[in-house]
């Protein structure tokens, strides 16, 4: 007969510790393999970077394999706007747009549409006839619904998610004056929704906007909003540009618009996020495009690279937001970096054109900042 030694008792619970020691080592190392922000935020939400023509012409460039290895949603950085695909009425240019799509679905991508309907980047025969007159706002309307159905009729089930409208309501919550407004008033925020969903009904439909942690501008956006649910208007998300600087905006009064926001019943979005090191020309001057300030070397103090102080204070921002986007993920669908190194970023250029600016999260030789990693760390405690 077959003796089985049973283990003693003191013995067994020594053998569990060493299982569960062992177990929990798997576990801690397991944690430490997850090195790309993708990984890192997977269950949370989508993180993206936008795409310049640059990228999506020259697919080959180090950043690239920088983007596929640490994010998971593409958009246009301005490729796919009306002023660039269709200059001339009924004359649509599509190359680059096409590409980029294609290189969102050659590589798995969440691709997000930018823009449909915006003031800064519309063609200017959009709202004037053969004459140079101001057109009707029948003749405003049905060239929004023909530029609508063109382009989100040719990406039908290829992109999630379109920016319907950008940038509409000013910081005190008042409408832009834009032509669109002067010629349509409010509705043309409603026709732009409608025809868009008309072209692609299962495509997501958002508005997106800058400075929407001010209060003035959150008030307005949610009274907008609100009026489009009322009409029955299919929305789904809005889009907090998160152009964001040292000291501003509050990370409080951000909360505050991404609680008010999804309390609407839509997705928020965390769109166009850059961290400005330079100081700002004027007080928290939001991303208004037209703005242009004369140069300045006291504007420009980083040439070399940044101060360790700088570089801290950098860090810690970027992790203060980054555990704001955690800790509300059930309230965020994407977030999305305005770039993929320092070298692609607008703020080189904006507000004061010749500065060099250092607002993302890799460094201009596509190497990551050792955010990155404080980051996907970060991202493991949720």
């Amino acid at each position: 007969m077959k003796i089985t030694k049973s283990i003693p008792f003191k013995h067994g619970i020594t053998l569990a510790v060493i299982l569960l020691i062992g177990l929990g080592c798997v576990v801690k190392k397991d944690r430490k393999t997850t090195e790309t922000l993708k990984e890192a935020f997977e269950g949370k939400f989508h993180i993206g970077a936008a795409l310049s023509a640059n990228h999506i012409n020259n697919q080959g460039q180090a950043s690239m394999e920088v983007l596929n290895t640490h994010f998971n949603s593409i958009v246009a950085e301005n490729n796919m706007k009306s002023g660039m695909i269709q200059i001339r009425e009924g004359e649509f240019n599509f190359d680059v747009a096409d590409k980029f799509i294609e290189y969102g679905e050659a590589n798995d991508m969440h691709i997000v549409g930018h823009t449909l309907i915006w003031h800064s980047q519309a063609p200017r025969w959009f709202f004037t006839d053969s004459d140079g007159n101001t057109v009707s706002p029948e003749v405003l309307a049905q060239r929004m619904k023909d530029h609508i159905h063109t382009v989100v009729g040719r990406y039908k089930g290829k992109v999630k998610g379109w920016d319907v409208v950008n940038e509409a309501i000013l910081d005190d919550g008042s409408w832009r004056k834009s032509k669109f407004y002067e010629i349509l008033g409010e509705d043309f925020m409603k026709l732009a929704f409608q025809f868009a969903h008309e072209a692609d009904p299962e495509a997501e439909l958002y508005y997106n906007d800058f400075s929407m942690a001010q209060p003035g501008k959150r008030e307005g956006v949610v009274k907008m909003v609100k009026n489009l649910q009322a009409q029955g208007v299919k929305i789904d998300g809005i889009g907090m540009q998160g152009h964001i600087g040292l000291e501003h905006p509050k990370i409080q009064e951000f909360e505050k618009s991404i609680l008010a926001y999804s309390e609407l019943g839509v997705t928020v979005m965390i769109t166009e996020l850059d961290l400005s090191v330079l100081p700002s020309p004027r007080r928290d001057m939001g991303a208004e495009i037209s703005t242009n300030i004369e140069y300045q070397q006291s504007l420009n103090p980083y040439t070399e690279g940044l101060p360790e102080d700088v570089q801290k204070q950098f860090d810690e921002r970027y992790l203060a937001f980054f555990k704001l986007f955690l800790d509300h993920h059930d309230k965020i669908s994407r977030v999305t970096l305005w770039g993929i190194n320092d070298g692609d970023s607008w703020k080189n250029g904006w507000p004061v054109r010749g500065r060099t600016d250092y607002p993302l999260l890799f460094n201009r030789d596509n190497t990551p900042k050792s955010i990155v990693k404080d980051l996907i760390e970060l991202a493991a405690k949720y």
